[in-house]
């Protein structure tokens, strides 16, 4: 169980880091840094990375235990409650983001001026500077909701945004799940996470990256109105929490059944 909570929690980090990085685009479109504000995003993507290090390891150590203990099927139902953490961390990313995205702005005009991020880091965590930022961090109103224009976002690429955060977030899960039914061939299955996460890669690198892209910019260039990049973040964070909360609970055991039934074939090829 213990392993199980700090796996949880790091699920948690990776998840509130990749959605508070939407955050970002909305601070780079306000300041027109776009190019700048891209580079918040890498130190988010960091964070989610070195979170991605620590939590990988133990999830191998709940397989591993799983396999000696014979319990599979409750490894399922451990899954199922990682999933409701990446939930969690969503949520809490999507709450955070009104007063993150003001910080941010505020951070990339002192960027700006000292130009470079280790002073903009110390800078930050000056008493005086660090209380700021921490009162900055307030609940959002009610009027952040009243511009929202569901019409301004292209529907299907917010669809697919759904639908590419769930595969991501079951992509592992699924291929270690299947190696934990299929112990023998346990080292196919993890390798055959990507047969699951190259759908999503796909579809963020074709449908849905650019077409966020494109918005910002034309919200930058006076294109279109900036509340359009506001209601673009929004409902890309919404569709993450419904992705994680319902359609990664979905699609976990019918992406572990497809991960073991090509490490059959697999292994039946190569025997």
């Amino acid at each position: 169980m213990n392993t199980i909570i700090i796996v949880c929690f790091f699920t948690g980090v990776i998840h509130l880091t990749e959605c508070l990085a939407l955050s970002m685009r909305l601070a780079g479109a306000r300041t027109g840094q776009i190019a700048t504000s891209l580079s918040f995003v890498n130190i988010a993507f960091l964070i989610s990375r070195l979170s991605n290090m620590f939590q990988a390891p133990l999830l191998g150590a709940l397989v591993d235990q799983a396999v000696r203990l014979r319990a599979a099927p409750e490894l399922l139902a451990s899954f199922r409650l990682i999933l409701l953490a990446a939930f969690a961390g969503n949520l809490l990313a999507m709450i955070f983001t009104p007063g993150v995205s003001y910080i941010l702005v505020k951070g990339i005009a002192v960027f700006e001026r000292l130009g470079s991020i280790p002073s903009l880091l110390l800078a930050a965590l000056k008493p005086r500077h660090l209380f700021k930022i921490l009162a900055g961090l307030r609940l959002p109103r009610l009027d952040y909701f009243s511009g929202l224009n569901y019409r301004a976002v292209p529907h299907t690429f917010l669809y697919l945004n759904i639908l590419m955060v769930a595969i991501y977030a079951v992509g592992v899960l699924a291929a270690l799940l299947a190696g934990a039914f299929l112990p023998e061939q346990r080292a196919t299955a993890v390798q055959l996470s990507g047969i699951v996460n190259g759908l999503a890669t796909i579809m963020l690198a074709i449908m849905v990256d650019p077409t966020g892209a494109r918005i910002t910019d034309q919200a930058v260039h006076g294109k279109r109105p900036l509340n359009d990049v506001w209601t673009m973040v929004f409902f890309l964070q919404a569709g993450r929490l419904l992705a994680t909360l319902a359609v990664a609970q979905l699609i976990l055991w019918p992406a572990a059944r497809y991960i073991m039934a090509v490490t059959k074939w697999l292994t039946a090829l190569a025997g």
